[in-house]
């Protein structure tokens, strides 16, 4: 594969680029410039140490390694999940409602996809393992994170009607129902965007990793419909699931709002 190097020099030209982003965000008083600088210096680590780790890893097929693996990612992203709320569930529910649904549907589509789609043998062999449960967790985090703060946002914000809602007589899921719809609606957002431009306004990641890494454009076409697919099932069920607990969790069982899990 003809693969054109990239020097220290080419990615510090593009880390001038965010270094341009910051300064024009310190000027217009966004109060994002550190979290962006903090973000960059993180990606930057975690790629560089990653890439060392799957040096290892891909020459090691060993199913206890993967599954270690697997879970560390999950805890970094169920963590992630947590941090990206404005207002979230008190005590383990605030890490263990997204971390749950995103494990279980991201991890069951994974699988399914290694075994019955692609059909890799072994299936948890970390070369197609690792870069597939990885791009599923990274879209189904971003699809729960969003959906559970449009959740707990609007429940908050809302609590007037919701209770409104219940002195006529509604069930606690009646009354958040148009809450709960919307949540799950701004979850899965930013997955269908995806889908609906790609090919035309963008070339997904994985795609164009493989073009750029000598693979035959159809055959990266068929790789990257299959993730596309398998992202969009594992952020919707995620997503789901997530809102359908919180809902629930939102109220007790006398159907009463329940404002004060939250924090």
């Amino acid at each position: 594969m003809n693969v054109i190097p990239l020097s220290a020099i080419d990615l510090s030209l593009a880390a001038a680029l965010v270094l341009a982003l910051a300064v024009l965000s310190a000027r217009m008083r966004l109060g994002i410039t550190g979290q962006l600088l903090v973000a960059a210096v993180r990606t930057t680590v975690q790629l560089l140490l990653i890439g060392l780790v799957l040096k290892v890893l891909f020459s090691t097929v060993h199913l206890g390694l993967m599954a270690g693996i697997a879970l560390i990612m999950i805890l970094v992203a169920g963590r992630e999940v947590m941090g990206r709320q404005q207002r979230r569930f008190r005590g383990w529910w605030g890490f263990g409602v997204g971390t749950l649904s995103m494990t279980v549907s991201s991890v069951t589509i994974t699988v399914l996809a290694l075994t019955v789609i692609i059909g890799v043998d072994p299936w948890y062999a970390p070369r197609y393992a690792i870069p597939l449960l990885g791009m599923m967790l990274g879209n189904t985090m971003t699809g729960i994170a969003i959906g559970l703060d449009r959740l707990t946002q609007n429940s908050f914000q809302q609590q007037d009607v919701i209770e409104a809602r219940l002195v006529l007589g509604q069930t606690g899921q009646e009354a958040i129902e148009d809450i709960r719809r919307e949540s799950i609606r701004s979850g899965l957002i930013p997955i269908i965007n995806a889908m609906a431009v790609a090919g035309l306004v963008s070339l997904p990641g994985m795609m164009t990793g493989q073009i750029l890494g000598g693979s035959p454009p159809q055959m990266a076409v068929r790789y990257q419909i299959l993730i596309m697919f398998t992202i969009t099932a594992g952020t919707g069920f995620g997503t789901i699931a997530t809102i359908w607990m919180g809902s629930r969790r939102l109220f007790d069982d006398r159907h009463r709002l329940r404002l004060d899990r939250l924090c």
